[in-house]
C-alpha cells in the first residue's frame, strides 16, 4: 500500500470532525430563539444557552490538552464523542421534563466534548501530510467546519423554530409548547445518532489515524501551562482579542433570528428568520476562502484592521439607522468576521514570549468570551431593543482594530508555524 494512503484516509476522517462541531455549534443560534419562546424567557435568560455552551471553553481547554497528551488523539476523540452523545441524552431527558436547567446542563457537557474534540483534532489536521501543505489542509478542514455552520442553522430553524409564532407579549400555548419540546427531542436524537455513527467511523479508521498521527509530547500541568501564558504580555493581549472577537460573533449570531423577527427590522416569522441566520455563517465561509488568497498579498495585521473597521461600521449603521437595511448590514458582518480568528491567533503566536503550546492553550481558553458578551448584549436587548445591542460587538471590533495596529508595530519573535494554528471557531 502507498504510504500516503493511510495519511489521506486519516485526514479525511479528521475533516469529518471539523464539519461535526461546526454543525453542532451553529445550532445554538436557533436554540436561543427556541428556548426563549418555549420557556417564556427574557433575552438574558435565553442567552444562558450560549453562556453555558461557551463557558466550557474557559474551563475545559487546558484540561483537554493534558487529556489528549495522555490518551493520544484517537482515544481522546472517542471520549469526546461519547461525552457529546451523553449530552444529547441529557437534553432529551430535560426536554421531556420541560426543565430548562437540564437543557443548560446538557449544553455544558456537549460543549465540553466539542472542546476536547477540537484540541485533539486541530494538530492532526495540520500534521497529517507534508509540512509544506499544512496551510492547505487547515483551509480545507476549516471549509468543512464552515459548511457545518451554514447547514446547522437551516436544520435548527426547520426543527426548533417550527410553530413558535405568537403575538408580542403572549405566552406559548400548551400544545405548541409540547410540540416545540418534541422538536428539541427530535433534533438532539438525530444529532446523537449522527455522533454515534461518526464515533463508529473514527473507530474503524483508528489504525490509519494512529499510524499517520505525529508523536505528541507529554503536556505540562494545567497550572504550569497557564502560568507560562500569563507571563507573556502578548499572550494576554491576544487572549483579550480572542475574547472580544468570539464574544462579538456569538452576540450577533445568537440573537440574529430574534433581531430579524423584530418588527423594527424585518418583522418576518421566527422560523423564516432562523433560515436567514445561515447567511451570516455563509459569509464567514466565503470570506475564509477569499481571505486565504488576500493574506498572500496583504499583511495579516492590516487585513485584520480593515475587516474589523468594516464590521464596526456595519454595527454602527445598525445601531444608528435600524430598519430593513439594518438586517442586511447585520448579516454581512459574517463576511468580515471570517479572517479574524485565524489572524488574531497567528499574530499572537508570532509575538508571544510563551511557548506555542501554552499560548495556543490560553487562546483557546479565551473563547469563553462567547459566554459573557452575549449576556451583556441580551441585557441591552431587554432594556432597549435588539438594534441597541449592536453597541456591544461594535465596541469589540473597534478594540480589535487597536489590536491589529499594535500587532503591526510589535516585534515578531517567531515565524508563523501553520501547524500550530488552531481552527477552532
Amino acid at each position: 500500500m502507498d504510504r500516503s494512503e493511510p495519511t489521506i484516509g486519516a485526514f479525511s476522517a479528521v475533516t469529518t470532525l471539523f464539519f461535526a462541531w461546526g454543525f453542532i455549534t451553529s445550532l445554538i443560534d436557533p436554540l436561543v430563539a427556541a428556548v426563549k419562546s418555549i420557556f417564556s424567557l427574557s433575552n438574558v435568560e435565553a442567552q444562558l444557552s450560549a453562556f453555558t455552551f461557551f463557558i466550557a471553553y474557559g474551563l475545559i481547554s487546558l484540561p483537554a490538552a493534558v487529556l489528549v497528551a495522555q490518551l493520544r488523539a484517537v482515544r481522546s476523540i472517542l471520549v469526546a464523542l461519547a461525552l457529546m452523545v451523553t449530552a444529547c441524552l441529557i437534553i432529551l431527558l430535560a426536554s421531556n421534563l420541560a426543565a430548562y436547567e437540564g437543557v443548560l446542563a446538557g449544553l455544558f457537557v456537549l460543549a465540553s466534548g466539542i472542546t476536547i474534540l477540537q484540541v485533539a483534532a486541530n494538530p492532526l489536521a495540520a500534521a497529517l501530510g507534508p509540512p509544506g501543505r499544512s496551510h492547505f489542509r487547515l483551509t480545507f478542514s476549516q471549509a468543512f467546519n464552515s459548511l457545518g455552520t451554514v447547514l446547522g442553522p437551516l436544520l435548527g430553524a426547520s426543527l426548533l423554530l417550527r410553530g413558535l409564532e405568537r403575538p408580542a407579549g403572549a405566552t406559548l400555548g400548551q400544545a405548541a409548547r409540547a410540540a416545540a419540546l418534541g422538536s428539541i427531542n427530535t433534533s438532539f436524537l438525530i444529532i446523537a445518532a449522527l455522533i454515534a455513527a461518526l464515533g463508529g467511523f473514527i473507530w474503524s479508521m483508528r489504525k490509519r489515524i494512529e499510524a499517520a498521527a505525529p508523536t505528541v509530547a507529554m503536556a505540562k500541568g494545567i497550572g504550569a501551562t497557564l502560568g507560562e501564558a500569563l507571563s507573556s504580555r502578548w499572550a494576554l493581549i491576544g487572549g483579550a482579542a480572542i475574547f472580544l472577537y468570539v464574544g462579538a460573533e456569538v452576540a450577533i449570531g445568537s440573537q440574529m433570528a430574534l433581531f430579524l423577527h423584530d418588527e423594527s427590522v424585518w418583522g418576518i416569522p421566527i422560523q423564516r428568520a432562523g433560515y436567514f441566520v445561515s447567511l451570516y455563517w455563509l459569509g464567514a465561509m466565503i470570506g475564509r476562502f477569499a481571505g486565504s488568497g488576500l493574506l498572500i498579498v496583504v499583511r495579516a495585521h492590516r487585513l485584520l484592521v480593515v475587516a474589523a473597521a468594516i464590521a464596526a461600521a456595519l454595527c454602527l449603521y445598525v445601531f444608528l439607522i435600524g430598519g430593513v437595511e439594518a438586517g442586511y448590514a447585520a448579516l454581512s458582518i459574517g463576511l468580515f468576521n471570517s479572517i479574524m480568528f485565524p489572524t488574531i491567533f497567528t499574530l499572537t503566536l508570532e509575538r508571544s514570549s510563551a511557548s506555542e503550546e501554552a499560548t495556543s492553550g490560553f487562546l483557546c481558553t479565551a473563547i469563553v468570551g462567547g459566554a459573557f458578551l452575549p449576556l451583556l448584549a441580551g441585557a441591552i436587548s431587554d432594556a432597549h431593543g435588539y438594534v441597541a445591542s449592536f453597541a456591544v460587538p461594535m465596541l469589540c471590533y473597534v478594540l480589535l482594530c487597536g489590536f491589529g495596529v499594535a500587532a503591526g508595530r510589535a516585534a515578531v519573535r517567531r515565524q508563523k508555524d501553520e501547524r500550530a494554528v488552531a481552527t477552532i471557531h
